[in-house]
């Protein structure tokens, strides 16, 4: 009977998936109506581009977006998302590094001052986490 009962769990762990493997579904809300993309990426550990290695796109269609990553390893994460009106592949800025397209992030960052990770980090656990972005626009529409 203890052998049958431990196969069964071995399946049972099998069928789970990678260890501390999650899920994360991220819900990107304020998308504007237009041409370009909407890009979002899982960072860990800061907010730069090499610590974003997990990201999709889909085509902009207004409104919001639903994104579901599987298979994210279980940890601290961010979520920087942006829409690309020009599709030049990424977030334009000023000369003084203002960003010129709706961009958002997960967590409480502000919109005041440079988002950090610690503000726009979230802990993925287990599957069904789920996170919400709203895009904003910085600067008027040019």
């Amino acid at each position: 009977m203890r052998a049958a009962c431990l196969s069964g769990l071995a399946v049972l762990a099998a069928l789970a998936g990678p260890a501390g493997a999650a899920s994360l579904e991220v819900f990107v809300e304020g998308i504007e109506p237009g041409p370009g993309e909407i890009y979002v990426t899982l960072c860990q550990g800061g907010l730069t581009e090499s610590a974003c290695p997990i990201g999709r796109s889909v085509p902009a269609r207004g409104g919001v977006e639903r994104f579901v990553f599987t298979e994210v390893p279980a940890g601290v994460w961010a979520v920087a998302a942006f829409q690309d009106e020009n599709g030049n592949g990424r977030l334009d800025r000023t000369r003084l590094g203002l960003p010129l397209e709706p961009y958002g992030f997960s967590g409480a960052v502000g919109r005041r001052a440079r988002p950090d990770f610690a503000g726009a980090s979230v802990s993925v656990r287990e599957p069904g986490a789920a996170v919400r972005v709203r895009l904003a626009r910085p600067l008027p529409h040019r």
